[in-house]
């Protein structure tokens, strides 16, 4: 492969400066595969600072593999709640299950037994086993991405199939023999720190001298996007139904969106229905006929929808009349720490301020 520069000057160069400015991470001070694997997946579209409190959690929780394995379900999405696309808590619960069930507890040592468990794709995969393993695979995460396609001054948008093909190659042929476990973190630290979305700090790279796009001027308009698909946007009603302090809930199915979690009973809006008539129609279907108060709007950004809501509250003396299946009551003091799914959270912070005296 003909490369603007020797593969050995990235490397070199990256591991000279990942000594002196590696960030001090939690899972850093590890090479146990079940705690690689946790981080890897938790970090997928999601910040560190979000990360660090939920992984510590985890790993309070479920110490191991087999322990994680053993949990039902809701408690693993119950310690996932708020962090967002969970779908990974399901596929984790199912790949500890893998792991404990099919390979005696042992993670896979190579990337293409690491990718037969659920949740894990080529790049996690690298990762893990990169850095658990220390066994060079490449990696192609968004701050990887970002960091080849500026260093390669790639003029197409970086999600492309031919530029993937591109970067891909790319990530192989720069991942170094030696130190690959620290290769990976290295690169990783330079996108999320240096070589950032909008205005990277090339004056402190240790790239900036090989770096094709800097050399070019063109580090502010590098990597290009492609045009971005229209985000759909979604109007409902949620239902918040309290007897004797416990709120009423529905589990949603366990596969598709937000699978598992729990939500208050909510429904769809039509274009030009009116909330309050919407539900009215939803708290019928629980048999509660009671007097309705709009308590305020929550908005929610999922991957590919907005959503606004019109949160409805009420009071009832007595539980007769609702046997919805999936349908049950909690208290609502101990929701907080709950698998409901982040839009409801903020509707249970709007209805927990109102039942504040």
């Amino acid at each position: 492969m003909n490369l603007p520069f020797k593969t050995e000057d990235v490397s070199e160069r990256l591991l000279a400066w990942y000594t002196r400015h590696g960030r001090d991470l939690p899972w850093r001070q590890t090479r146990d595969p079940y705690r690689i694997w946790l981080s890897e997946v938790m970090l997928q579209q999601t910040t560190v600072a979000a990360v660090i409190p939920y992984y510590e959690k985890f790993l309070a929780r479920f110490p191991d593999v087999v322990s994680l394995a053993a949990a039902e379900l809701e408690a693993v999405l119950e310690l996932w709640s708020g962090l967002g696309y969970y779908s990974r808590a399901r596929n984790l619960h199912r790949a500890a299950q893998m792991v404990a069930g099919e390979y005696n507890g042992r993670f896979p040592n190579d990337v293409e037994g690491l990718m037969g468990l659920p949740g894990i794709g080529r790049s996690t995969a690298g990762a893990i086993c990169s850095i658990a393993y220390d066994r060079p695979a490449p990696i192609l995460d968004g701050n990887v991405r970002r960091v080849l396609a500026r260093l390669m001054a790639l003029r197409e948008p970086a999600r492309d199939r031919q530029a993937e093909k591109k970067l891909w190659r790319w990530a192989e042929a720069l991942t170094p023999l030696d130190r690959p476990h620290d290769y990976a973190q290295a690169i990783m630290d330079l996108g999320a720190t240096l070589c950032t979305p909008r205005q990277p700090e090339c004056c402190r790279c240790p790239l900036a001298e090989i770096c094709q796009a800097r050399s070019q001027g063109l580090e502010n308009e590098l990597p290009k996007t492609g045009k971005k698909e229209k985000v759909g946007e979604r109007l409902q009603v949620v239902l918040i139904v309290e007897k004797e302090g416990q709120l009423l809930l529905n589990r949603r199915p366990p596969s598709g969106l937000l699978g598992g979690m729990w939500e208050f009973p909510c429904a769809d809006l039509e274009p030009g229905e009116e909330p309050a008539q919407r539900a009215r129609a939803l708290a019928r279907n629980y048999s509660i006929e009671t007097e309705l108060h709009c308590i305020g709007r929550i908005r929610h950004v999922y991957s590919h929808f907005r959503l606004e809501a019109i949160v409805f509250r009420t009071g009832i003396a007595e539980q007769t009349g609702i046997a919805e299946t999936g349908t049950f009551w909690h208290d609502a003091e101990k929701l907080a720490e709950s698998p409901l799914h982040g839009a409801h959270q903020k509707a249970l912070n709007l209805t927990m301020k109102e039942r504040k005296p």
